[in-house]
């Protein structure tokens, strides 16, 4: 295969949690770019319209499907949805997430079980429901979207979110166990690792933080928009026929130093 062959997402369909601004919007556009047909979900119909307008805008087929990650009757809903109007599901990125910023000793009970309860359980249910399509038809691609929160530590006055860490943590350790046992029937499992990204989660934090936190990456700045759907891309389309199992950080070198 040629290489724009092997990138190739043409015919593909893809579901992308989470899906309706930032990165994960980002995501969803490089891989309709790639040629892949769209199915986007999060929890608020609003943001979910002003991102089909965006895709429609640029030429890619796309479907909107509000759905809590977490309710695993919404999950299944979303699951039926996107197979009825496309007939099947090849990709899927799980990029739901959600995070809360408190001292350890002060962490509500609540908020650290919502948070692991979007990032890893939210994970688990759409993989599991997605992941049924996709053993049956011996084949399929799953993106975790992780953190490098979940790679290593950071000091509190950068991160102090210990909930969103473990969770990311725990999508890692969940990505390579699922490579290993989904390999065998034809469904691959990787996870990007991003670092630090302007988004509405990392708002706040950069408006505080942002000369500390660049001081800090190798490259000496924050990622760019555009600079992480060509990995998605990549481990979206046939280029990554040998790769499964694998956390690929997007991070400037952050996790290098």
């Amino acid at each position: 295969m040629r290489v724009g062959d092997l990138f190739s997402l043409t015919g593909r369909v893809a579901l992308v949690t989470g899906g309706s601004r930032g990165l994960g919007l980002e995501i969803a556009e490089g891989l309709g770019e790639a040629g892949a047909a769209v199915a986007l979900t999060a929890r608020r119909e609003e943001w979910l319209r002003e991102a089909e307008g965006a895709l429609r805008a640029a030429g890619i087929d796309c479907l909107t499907v509000p759905c809590d990650v977490n309710a695993p009757e919404a999950v299944r809903a979303l699951v039926e949805a996107v197979a009825a109007r496309f007939g099947k599901i090849d990709i899927l990125v799980n990029n739901a997430g959600a995070t809360w910023g408190a001292p350890v000793l002060e962490m509500p009970l609540d908020r650290w079980q919502r948070v692991l309860e979007t990032n890893l359980t939210g994970t688990f249910l759409v993989t599991q429901a997605v992941g049924r399509l996709m053993v049956n038809r011996r084949y399929g691609k799953i993106i975790n979207i992780a953190s490098i929160a979940g790679l290593a530590g950071n000091p509190p006055d950068v991160l102090d979110t210990i909930g969103y860490s473990a969770a990311k943590g725990g999508v890692i350790a969940f990505t390579r166990d699922l490579a290993v046992k989904w390999a065998p029937l034809g469904v691959y499992v990787n996870a990007i690792a991003p670092g630090f990204f302007r988004t509405r989660m990392t708002e706040s934090l950069l408006e505080r933080n942002q000369p500390r936190v660049e001081a800090q990456i190798p490259l000496g700045r924050i990622g760019r928009p555009g600079e992480l759907k060509g990995v998605a891309v990549f481990l979206a389309s046939a280029a990554s026929d040998y790769v499964t199992g694998q956390i690929i950080p997007v991070d400037g070198g952050r996790t290098a130093t």
